[in-house]
């Protein structure tokens, strides 16, 4: 599966942004599907995942309550609803799919989206 996301932008604190991560291939559907976030001098980390079915969902503590994730397997598609952004959300996020649920290590995974940037700005 090939992973290309998109959505990232400048928001003020607060705000709201959706980020989507479009797939390849007919086999999404067997993919569990994760975001992760890198801002810059830090370490890649997990933000979120969701389940092949969609059923089940996790999510790191600092993103718990204000990201949504979820996906529409008829689109190939997975989304990363971010409300109430903080100015430390400000990272590179990537989207990646790896076929057990939840897997939280980015060396885990060796399918990976080219990132899109997301600004909060205070």
């Amino acid at each position: 599966v090939q992973l290309q996301a998109s959505g990232g932008g400048l928001v003020q604190a607060g705000g709201s942004l959706r980020l989507s991560c479009a797939a390849s291939g007919r086999t999404f559907s067997s993919y569990a599907m994760a975001w992760f976030r890198q801002a810059p001098g830090k370490e890649r980390e997990f933000v979120a995942a969701i389940a092949r079915s969609g059923s089940s969902t996790f999510y790191a503590d600092s993103v718990k309550g204000r990201f949504t994730i979820s996906r529409d397997n008829a689109k190939n598609t997975t989304y990363l609803q971010m409300n109430s952004l903080k100015p430390e959300d400000t990272a590179v996020y990537y989207c990646a799919a790896h076929s057990a649920y939840p897997v939280v290590r980015p060396g885990d995974y060796n399918k990976w989206g080219q990132g899109t940037l997301v600004t909060v700005s205070s």
